[in-house]
């Protein structure tokens, strides 16, 4: 059984121990969007509680990137809207992550997609370590 689909175990806690979340968070900043898709969403099938929505936010923006990657501009911008939906219903610093700098990148990055934009010259999404986080695993 996964650590976060143990019963009574504090969900957010037991995947800020899981390795593999911290290795999808690496391969989402090195835009390595394919792999950590396979990580988040490992993670978010064995996950039912609080935290659920916030992977699949995280998911659907790498989804989002891997779209954009393909040429495929009208999936980036619903799976984009929709991982930035998710993430504004959760909280700040969840899973030991900054979700604010995210949120605003991805909101960014839907606009220049409503609106036919270049995206080029925008910086791509990144998941940031909160302040009061502590250090992530070594993996």
């Amino acid at each position: 059984m996964s650590p976060a689909a143990r019963p009574g175990a504090d969900e957010e806690t037991l995947l800020q121990a899981d390795p593999r979340l911290w290795q999808a968070v690496d391969r989402f900043n090195a835009g390595d969007w394919y792999a950590c898709h396979d990580g988040f969403e490992e993670l978010w099938h064995e996950t039912q509680g609080p935290m659920r929505p916030v992977l699949q936010g995280i998911l659907q923006i790498a989804v989002a990137e891997l779209h954009l990657e393909k040429g495929n501009r009208r999936g980036a911008t619903v799976l984009m809207g929709e991982g930035l939906g998710r993430l504004r219903r959760c909280g700040d610093d969840a899973l030991g992550l900054a979700l604010d700098p995210l949120r605003a990148l991805a909101a960014v990055r839907l606009d220049a997609l409503q609106q036919q934009g270049d995206l080029d010259q925008l910086r791509l999404p990144r998941l940031e370590l909160a302040r009061d986080a502590d250090t992530p695993p070594v993996h």
